[in-house]
């Protein structure tokens, strides 16, 4: 694996140095350059949505909380170590690039990946919220998150910042007002004006604070955030889920 160079020679470069000069994916015939965040990678997006989709369905049909804590602590141990392996062994890394660049970005190459993160948002949400509002939270950021982003980079043409736009600000909304419609339409057995309501207000506030720059990663504020948002809004119509 000669493609890469991963050389520590030059001690007195800066930590914000590091990506470009010693991380070096040559545009040759073999590797394309890792995807950033402003690229499509839809690979990295299916793979967002699928594992938050998947762990908020299990919360949902089989494992009750106890068994999603222990499940997710163990997962988010796991992920920790192996991004500690990949980040402080590059060489081995390397060996598995031609697989992971698929689901790496460029920036992730001397830091932890968006997993650990992740994880983490997925535990904290469960172990802090009644069920249906973590089930929301997750599938939220599970699929919010992605196809807003998707929708943004192929179609928004409007732009509100340099990275959102009115297009993928839509599908953010719409995404997390049929979460919600849908979780708590099955939580009461039917689809009414208070759930509509609920799931509107919820999809508006959440989009308005997309459009904040926070310097945190979003797979921790969203269902964070969506959560503690949807509990707030709950508690002032006298809703206990």
């Amino acid at each position: 694996m000669d493609h890469i160079n991963y050389s520590w020679e030059d001690n007195e470069l800066e930590d914000s140095d590091l990506i470009s000069a010693n991380i070096d994916i040559e545009q040759d015939s073999t590797y394309s350059p890792l995807a950033t965040r402003h690229n499509l990678q839809v690979m990295r997006r299916l793979f967002h949505m699928f594992n938050g989709g998947s762990i908020a369905t299990l919360y949902l049909i089989s494992f009750n909380h106890s068994q999603m804590v222990h499940f997710l602590g163990t997962i988010a141990c796991l992920l920790y170590v192996v991004e500690q392996i990949r980040v402080n062994y590059p060489e081995t890394a390397a060996k598995l690039l031609p697989f992971t660049k698929f689901i790496i970005r460029a920036e992730e190459q001397l830091k932890e990946s968006a997993m650990v993160p992740y994880a983490m948002a997925v535990l904290l949400t469960i172990i802090t919220f009644p069920k249906p509002i973590a089930l929301i939270g997750i599938y939220s950021l599970a699929l919010a998150d992605p196809l807003s982003a998707i929708v943004g980079i192929k179609w928004g043409k409007h732009k509100i910042t340099p990275t959102r736009s009115v297009e993928g600000g839509i599908a953010f909304f719409v995404s997390i007002f049929l979460v919600s419609l849908a979780v708590l339409s099955g939580y009461y057995g039917e689809v009414s004006f208070l759930t509509l309501l609920i799931s509107m207000l919820l999809g508006l506030i959440c989009t308005l604070f997309d459009l904040i720059p926070v310097n945190i990663d979003d797979n921790l504020t969203i269902p964070l955030f969506t959560s503690a948002t949807l509990w707030l809004i709950c508690a002032l119509f006298g809703i206990h889920l």
